[in-house]
C-alpha cells in the first residue's frame, strides 16, 4: 500500500517529474539559446506562445473560484492579479508577449487573430486545452501542480537562456519585458503552487495524481515545442504565414 510522502519527499517528487521533462532540454530551446533562429522565426514562436497564454487570466479566475479556503484563494489571487495587472492593461502578460512578437516583425493584429487565420498549430491548441482541463475538471491539487509547478516553475531557469540569446541578437530590455517579468514572478508562483498542492494532497492517491499532473503538463509543453520546432525546421511556419 502506498504511503503518504512527507513535505520534503513530496516536493522532491514533484520537481523530479518536471525536471526530466524540462523544456530547456528540448531541441527548440537549444536552438534558441544557440541563436539559430531569425526574428521572423522567433515571431512565429511568440505567436504560438501568445495563443497558449492568452486565456490564462480567465483560466486562473476559474481556478480561484474552485478553491474552498481563503488562504489558498489569496495565494491564487496574487497570481491572477499579476497576470491581469489592474490599471495597467499594457502590462498584462499576453500583451507583453505581443510586444515581443512586434519586435520580431509580427503585427499585434496578426498575433491576436492567428487562430481565425489558421496559424495556430494543433499542438499549441492542445496546450491551451490542457490548461482548461486542469483548472475546470481535474482535482484542485492536480490543477495547482500541473500549472504552477510544472509550467511556471520552469521559467526561472528556462528564460535566462532565451534572454541571453535575444540580447545577443539585438533585442532591447523593453522588447524582453515578458521574459524578465516571468523570471522574477514565477519564483513565487512556484512556491504558491506547492503550498496549494500540498494542502489538498491529503492521501497517497492524491499525491500520485499531483505528480502525474506535473509530468503530463511538462510533457504537453514538450509536445507544443515539438510542433513549433518541426514547423521552424521544415519550413512549415512559412506555409502558415502564406495562408
Amino acid at each position: 500500500m502506498a504511503r503518504l510522502l512527507n513535505r520534503t519527499q513530496f516536493k522532491d517528487a514533484l520537481v523530479k517529474a518536471r525536471q526530466v521533462r524540462h523544456s530547456g532540454l528540448h531541441p527548440f530551446s537549444e536552438a534558441v539559446a544557440a541563436g539559430r533562429y531569425a526574428r521572423a522565426q522567433l515571431g512565429f514562436w511568440a505567436m504560438q506562445h501568445h495563443y497558449y497564454i492568452e486565456m490564462i487570466p480567465q483560466q486562473f479566475g476559474h481556478f480561484f473560484c474552485r478553491l474552498p479556503d481563503l488562504d489558498a484563494r489569496m495565494l491564487m489571487l496574487e497570481n491572477l492579479i499579476g497576470e491581469e495587472m489592474p490599471g495597467k492593461p499594457e502590462k498584462r502578460h499576453p500583451e507583453l508577449m505581443v510586444k515581443f512578437a512586434r519586435a520580431c516583425g509580427y503585427s499585434a493584429e496578426r498575433v491576436k487573430n492567428a487562430d481565425v487565420r489558421g496559424e495556430i498549430l494543433p499542438t499549441t491548441r492542445a496546450m491551451r486545452s490542457w490548461i482548461y482541463e486542469l483548472v475546470a475538471f481535474r482535482h484542485i491539487a492536480e490543477g495547482a501542480a500541473g500549472i504552477m509547478l510544472a509550467l511556471e516553475g520552469q521559467t526561472p531557469t528556462l528564460f535566462p537562456k532565451y534572454v541571453k540569446a535575444f540580447k545577443a541578437a539585438g533585442f532591447t530590455d523593453d522588447d524582453l519585458e515578458f521574459f524578465y517579468v516571468h523570471m522574477e514572478a514565477d519564483v513565487e508562483h512556484q512556491k504558491h503552487g506547492f503550498e496549494i498542492t500540498n494542502r489538498y494532497c491529503t492521501t497517497p492517491e492524491l499525491q500520485e495524481k499531483a505528480i502525474g499532473a506535473v509530468a503530463a503538463s511538462a510533457s504537453q509543453r514538450l509536445a507544443m515545442l515539438d510542433g513549433i520546432h518541426h514547423a521552424l525546421e521544415n519550413g512549415g511556419w512559412k506555409l502558415k504565414k502564406a495562408a
